[in-house]
């Protein structure tokens, strides 16, 4: 069994016994809400590297741990959150979106750092997949709303929200199927300000906060 297979088998596994666990807490009744957190690129694939040598598959893996780590300590627990990569591991785009077929997620949430020429380029985007001559269908109308709610919450700490845009990215393609999907950039590792602010624990701490906030808005629980 090669890596990526050992993966989603270690995944599944993972899954069944916490979905199984949670049946025989709460007594047959209660589902909680599935979120997968796609930490973009890791590996041999750093992503983008920053003017202070930051990089881009270490940011995004960070802050999805610490919406990990929030998750169980200050909401108890209150989402079945999961990770497409837990270490820095290379994982394929069909793996990941692969992951998403096996777990059937209310959420998925791709995370990354953009990157310019231009040094003052800075801001948080987001991407949503809609094809031009397709009919829009609630999982679209889904991602299309978190991606509009989790921009603006960034401009609460400091961020200037670049909007949101439509693209034909792959692991948002294949997951748009199964889930309201998006693609979140969280700033450019270009820019000195913004590389220097995701590189400082309290940088981190904020951006995985703001994401976890958002996806409780989202549920409306």
């Amino acid at each position: 069994m090669d890596r990526s297979r050992r993966f989603l088998t270690t995944l599944l596994s993972i899954y069944i016994l916490h979905f199984s666990l949670g049946l025989n807490a709460q007594g047959g009744n209660v589902k909680k809400m599935v979120v997968i957190i796609d930490p973009g690129h890791g590996g041999t694939d750093s992503g983008a590297i920053g003017r202070n040598g930051i990089r881009e598959k270490e940011v995004v893996l960070e802050i999805a741990q610490r919406i990990l780590d929030y998750n169980k300590k200050i909401l108890s627990g209150k989402y079945e959150i999961y990770l497409t990569r837990y270490g820095d591991t290379l994982v394929s785009l069909s793996d990941r979106s692969k992951l998403a077929r096996i777990l059937k997620p209310d959420l998925f949430i791709s995370l990354h750092c953009n990157h310019a020429n231009n040094p003052r380029a800075r801001g948080v985007e987001a991407f949503v997949w809609k094809p031009i001559y397709a009919r829009t269908t609630s999982k679209m109308e889904g991602s299309i709303s978190l991606a509009y709610s989790i921009t603006r919450d960034f401009e609460y700490i400091g961020f200037k929200n670049r909007g949101v845009k439509f693209a034909n990215f792959q692991v948002l393609r294949e997951t748009n199927g199964f889930s309201p999907s998006i693609l979140l950039e969280m700033g450019f590792l270009s820019n000195s300000d913004e590389a220097a602010y995701a590189k400082t624990v309290n940088g981190k701490n904020a951006l995985a906060w703001i994401i976890l906030s958002s996806i409780q808005k989202y549920f409306g629980i």
